[in-house]
């Protein structure tokens, strides 16, 4: 065999396809279901029962524009049916299935855990042995646990997507992005929600005011939303759930939910593979060391995906899968790309970013006043108002000196979606005056961008062919 690629998630796809278009006898192995987490246990489960909770939050608002129904209730079982039909229809017309038949990759499924035997053995737990020239670690990660006594009482963001019904209440433990969505959603569905984060700010890799923002929005819907809340000391079973024991500066406190959810960041998943036999370093959090080329310690042995570490999103996956690959089969050559990667997280409001947040940028420049910042609040443009979701805002941190566009934050309704117009012309390397005199169609959320980026080029004292993205507000 050439080349043994271990997981089957957008990585893992990506790289056996990838191997197979350029000639290499494949074999692919999962550990479970092809499709990986994205498709099983992230992005498309999440996304679906992030769909139903604003289908939730707009029937309520059917009777604002003249529709006159009944108050809407949610059915989590038929919901739940619902979830796994949009995932077995995703694994189902998957075109990666029907290209790795075509290219000849041999996939094995539900293989068990994989480990390595030697340098160029693999074994899988469901018997296999395969030797291979070239190997392609994609094994993903899992959600980090706590070490504190009665850590065990507490379940993963995975638990949390598999219950039959929608819990009373809820501790959500970790106010990164997996946290704000499990926090969103079930409050969505009724369940009362206190969402604990250790650090001075909730999703505290978005820019500043998007993390107030989101706070903001989170307290009004009626989650509990505690930061700098101090140290967790233990939990413990209650007759109706479970206890959660913290403290701060010497003062004790209890949180009492029916269910304690803890989304404290992610690790790599190599616990199993033996790759000390393989001769592969990992570093301090286990996650598999690669250089430029996505090459391990051990040449023949490549890595793509969440194991390495690395952005750790679908997107990112994709493409450092057909790097290791390319590398794998033909020498390593290639490295992956750096540019504009968005970044969005489906909750209630949606928040998103691509590029620098302000802070970041007034750090680097060597003059703060080389930094431009504009920012149009969603109340002050038609679209949001016409679809009665003016909470919000687009903002863009520009360079005074290239008019390029640095980041661009936004929070609110379609925010994933906007992010993506700015990241392509992020990456296309337009001027942001050049982007404000693209005629974006009205009355639309993508020409919220265009007003933005009206907004920042006066302030660079530029003039405009097209002033369309000042009409009235986009």
């Amino acid at each position: 065999m050439d080349v043994v690629v271990i997981g089957g998630g957008p990585a893992g796809m990506t790289a056996a396809l990838r191997a197979g278009d350029l000639g290499a006898k494949t074999v692919l192995v999962t550990r479970d279901e092809f499709g990986g987490m994205a498709a099983n246990d992230g992005p498309v489960p999440v996304r679906t029962l992030a769909h139903a909770a604003r289908l939730l939050r707009d029937a309520r608002d059917l009777e604002r524009y003249g529709i006159v129904v009944c108050e809407p209730s949610l059915d989590y079982a038929r919901l739940l049916v619902r979830v796994r039909e949009v995932v077995q229809d995703v694994r189902a017309h998957s075109t990666f299935s029907s290209q790795l038949r075509d290219v000849g990759v041999v996939v094995n499924e539900h293989c068990g855990v994989a480990r390595f035997i030697d340098e160029h053995t693999l074994e899988t737990e469901s018997g296999q042995r395969l030797r291979a020239d070239k190997f392609i670690i994609c094994t993903g990660g899992m959600s980090r646990q706590l070490t504190v006594p009665g850590a065990e009482l507490t379940v993963t963001h995975s638990d949390a997507w598999g219950l039959t019904a929608v819990p009373p209440s809820m501790i959500v433990i970790g106010g990164g992005a997996t946290g704000v969505q499990v926090a969103s959603v079930f409050n969505a569905f009724g369940s009362r929600i206190t969402l604990f984060h250790s650090g001075p700010r909730i999703v505290p890799t978005e820019d500043e005011e998007v993390s107030a923002a989101v706070a903001a929005a989170f307290r009004d819907s009626g989650i509990d939303v505690r930061e700098n809340f101090g140290v967790i000391e233990s939990f413990e079973k209650t007759s109706d759930g479970v206890r959660m024991s913290f403290s701060k500066d010497g003062r004790r406190e209890h949180a009492e939910a029916t269910l304690a959810v803890v989304a404290i960041g992610w690790a790599a998943n190599t616990a199993a593979l033996n790759l000390d036999r393989a001769g592969i370093e990992t570093n301090a959090r286990e996650f598999v060391l690669v250089d430029e080329y996505l090459r391990t310690s051990a040449p023949h042995v490549f890595a793509a995906g969440d194991v390495t570490g690395k952005m750790m999103l679908v997107p990112q996956a994709i493409q450092q899968g057909f790097v290791a690959a390319t590398n794998a089969v033909q020498g390593a050559t290639m490295t992956v790309l750096e540019g504009a990667a968005p970044i969005g997280s489906f909750t209630d409001p949606e928040y998103a970013q691509v590029g620098m947040t302000e802070t970041q940028a007034r750090a680097a420049a060597s003059n703060v006043a080389d930094v431009v910042v504009a920012k149009v609040c969603f109340s002050s443009t038609t679209r949001p108002i016409i679809d009665g979701r003016t909470s919000g805002f687009c903002k863009l941190i520009v360079d005074r000196t290239t008019r390029r566009i640095l980041g661009c934050h936004v929070v609110g309704e379609r925010a994933v979606e906007l992010t993506q117009v700015a990241a392509v012309a992020m990456a296309g390397r337009m001027s942001v005056d050049d982007l404000a005199q693209v005629p974006l169609s009205f009355p639309t959320y993508a020409g919220v961008l265009g007003r933005v980026a009206a907004q920042a080029a006066r302030r660079l004292n530029l003039q405009l062919d097209w002033q369309a993205g000042e009409m009235e507000g986009q």
